[in-house]
């Protein structure tokens, strides 16, 4: 009986061993990108599977839960928490690629299926741009969006999840690779001017795509897309503008205020907090004349304040890349930042001319984009008479997510705040918004009693 047993145990132990290493040539034949797409599970919930490098995934719930997947021998997928890295006790398996099944957190899904029609189409100058428009199956009409990239140089074709979870929930969605990244053509640039252009050719495209489909069409902008979008509104009809984690100040300003948030989050005092932003305003001159001037202000400065104990801790968007080098060096460096960035750009008289709906959904926490001036700004246009919304929430950093803190101070995104893409939704499809989402503070003209 003893060796019957062993025999048993063995034989199970071989066929498992078969069977992982048959699951684990299935994922490598396969790939783990044909399991990418929106699922309905069984309870109801949202969720979207996004590509990743090195054979991983990530989730994001449309309640705004996120987490990473890696592949595992036994052919199924463990889940991390948020962008933290640690496991979260979430059980993840798909079923075979043409299958479009999953199984996640014990509740099956499967995946939905949208209309999907790519397009070349031409930005300014006649740049070939590729971009595609996915929309939720079915012949009625569905207000469509149009993803406007931030600064990152990422494809939005292979990796903004929008284009899945908005068409998820009965929107339509056009996204395209910007200028100089991914598949299309042209050099990448920080040029609002260009960009918008650009972002108004991918409406139009969106339009004829949709054709009779479509319903309400606008722009969702996200970070630098906050200074695009309403440029692009303001120059050919939109129906509706959401700007998410922007700014209605310039650059030059979004490092002061950047750097005030960092220090004022160290404990230092106004008084120092102004003498750092010397140095703030001086790189910033460098910067802004494209790395031409500026040099002799900037080490005056730095040799002004360099013995100081608070020096070490001066940081902003974009002073801290000029804080360690001379003048050669950064000269030499100068080639490297030459996008068309517009330093100086005052989004205020565009967001005052704009009379298209917009709704604005900013961080509390967030340094790449501090919400306080923003804020105020859109407050007072808000009160003049704008179709203007604000949302802020108290506790999100850049990309409206919840993070935690290391002791050193780095922080780790864990979720999107709830209720994010419930609001964009609901302004997408309605043009209003309730006045509860998760723990935002609203305010403005398309807020709902």
């Amino acid at each position: 009986m003893p060796h019957q047993r062993l025999s048993s145990t063995l034989r199970a132990c071989i066929v498992a061993v078969a069977l992982a290493a048959t699951s684990s040539a299935a994922h490598a034949a396969e790939g783990s990108e044909c399991h990418v797409g929106s699922y309905r599970l069984a309870d109801g919930r949202i969720v979207d599977i996004a590509p990743l490098e090195d054979d991983r995934l990530r989730w994001r719930s449309f309640d705004g839960a996120v987490g990473e997947l890696k592949p595992q021998r036994d052919g199924g997928w463990q889940s991390l928490y948020g962008w933290i890295g640690r496991p979260d006790g979430i059980d993840v398996r798909f079923g075979a690629c043409s299958a479009g099944t999953i199984r996640f957190a014990g509740s099956e899904g499967q995946r939905l299926t949208f209309d999907v029609a790519k397009s070349d189409f031409n930005g300014r100058d006649g740049v070939t741009l590729k971009g595609q428009l996915v929309m939720p199956k079915g012949t009625g009409k569905v207000p469509v969006v149009v993803l406007v990239h931030g600064a990152e140089r990422d494809a939005a074709l292979r990796f903004n999840f929008l284009q899945r979870l908005f068409p998820a929930v009965g929107i339509g969605v056009f996204v395209y690779d910007k200028r100089g990244t991914g598949t299309s053509g042209g050099t990448y640039t920080q040029d609002f001017d260009l960009l918008a252009d650009d972002a108004i050719a991918a409406m139009a495209t969106a339009r004829k795509l949709a054709g009779a489909r479509a319903g309400r069409v606008g722009y969702q902008g996200a970070s630098q897309g906050g200074w695009v979008a309403p440029l692009a509104a303001n120059r050919a009809p939109a129906d509706f503008v959401i700007v998410s984690f922007g700014l209605a100040v310039s650059i030059l300003d979004e490092d002061l205020q950047q750097m005030e948030m960092e220090l004022t989050d160290k404990g230092y005092p106004p008084e120092i907090i102004a003498k750092a932003q010397e140095i703030a305003r001086a790189a910033g001159e460098i910067f802004a004349s494209n790395f031409k001037d500026g040099y002799a202000e900037f080490d005056a400065v730095r040799a002004k304040y360099r013995s100081e104990s608070w020096y070490k801790d001066v940081h902003g968007h974009i002073t801290w890349l000029l804080l360690p080098h001379e003048e050669a060096a950064m000269r030499a460096e100068g080639p490297n930042y030459d996008w068309g960035t517009p330093f100086r750009y005052d989004p205020m008289p565009t967001l005052t001319a704009n009379r298209t709906p917009q709704l604005w959904v900013l961080g509390g926490r967030d340094y790449q984009a501090p919400a306080k001036e923003t804020s105020r700004r859109l407050g007072t246009l808000i009160d003049a008479g704008k179709p203007f919304s604000l949302a802020v929430y108290p506790q999100a950093e850049h990309g409206i997510t919840l993070f935690e803190t290391a002791p050193d101070g780095t922080r780790t995104s864990t979720r999107f705040a709830e209720g994010y893409f419930a609001m964009m939704r609901d302004f997408i499809k309605e043009g209003a918004i309730d006045n509860a989402y998760g723990d935002a503070r609203i305010s403005g003209a398309s807020v709902h009693d």
